[in-house]
């Protein structure tokens, strides 16, 4: 294969990743409407949709293996590689977190009513925000655009402790909802991994792009790009 053939066969998977990622976004998206609207049908068909995804997952990753095999990448070329197979099971789990929320919605079941959800909807916001650029950090090529969703992990952390702290008080003043603040508390730990694994995506971008490990944890590692 030739290497402009080698690099139009990159940019093909990286479509393909950059695909995958508008799905768990549109997922975790349509998860929450669910939830806020009570809507166990929707919950159900969002659940089939995955398990479609996650072939979807397979495939690609497969494909990005036979890549690594069959052509003789140099150090940019696998760094590449690699950084898709990385955000392939991030992306992966952001899906099983909007099944998670699906899940958890079943189980509180219909209501004829849209739920309050609390401090729910502005952490959906911040996580699909973080989310939205991280998969346009990959499309440009962006590690200066990467590096801020790194640190907005940290607002949504915050208001992931504000959707605690109203639950716990809700639980005290009335104990009769303690299951249903608890299964509040479920969604926002889902929320919160779409999150972290949006800045794992950004950290596996940032090492493509520059050949160097970053976190939103530590700082910058030393090494020089290929």
């Amino acid at each position: 294969m030739t290497r402009s053939a080698f690099e139009a066969q990159l940019d093909q998977l990286r479509d393909a990743v950059l695909l995958l990622g508008v799905d768990v976004r549109d997922a975790v998206h349509e998860s929450m409407l669910a939830l806020r609207q009570g809507d166990l049908r929707r919950s159900r068909g969002l659940i089939e949709h995955l398990e479609v995804v996650g072939r979807q997952r397979w495939s690609i990753e497969e494909r990005t293996i036979v890549a690594v095999a069959e052509q003789q990448p140099v150090a940019g070329d696998c760094r590449r590689l690699v950084g898709f197979l990385e955000m392939l099971a991030d992306l992966s789990r952001i899906g099983d977190h909007a099944r998670g929320i699906s899940e958890i919605n079943a189980l509180m079941g219909a209501t004829s009513a849209p739920r309050r959800l609390g401090f729910l909807p502005s952490m959906a916001d911040k996580a699909l925000a973080m989310l939205d650029d991280a998969l346009l950090a990959l499309r440009r090529d962006d590690a200066e655009r990467a590096r801020h969703v790194l640190h907005a992990d940290d607002d949504l952390d915050r208001l992931q402790g504000r959707v605690y702290l109203d639950a716990f008080r809700t639980m005290i003043e009335d104990p009769a909802l303690v299951q249903e603040q608890t299964y509040m508390l479920w969604v926002a730990h889902n929320l919160e991994r779409v999150g972290d694994r949006s800045t794992n995506v950004c950290e596996s971008l940032i090492f493509m792009v520059t050949g160097r490990r970053e976190s939103a944890d530590a700082p910058p590692s030393g090494g020089h790009p290929q």
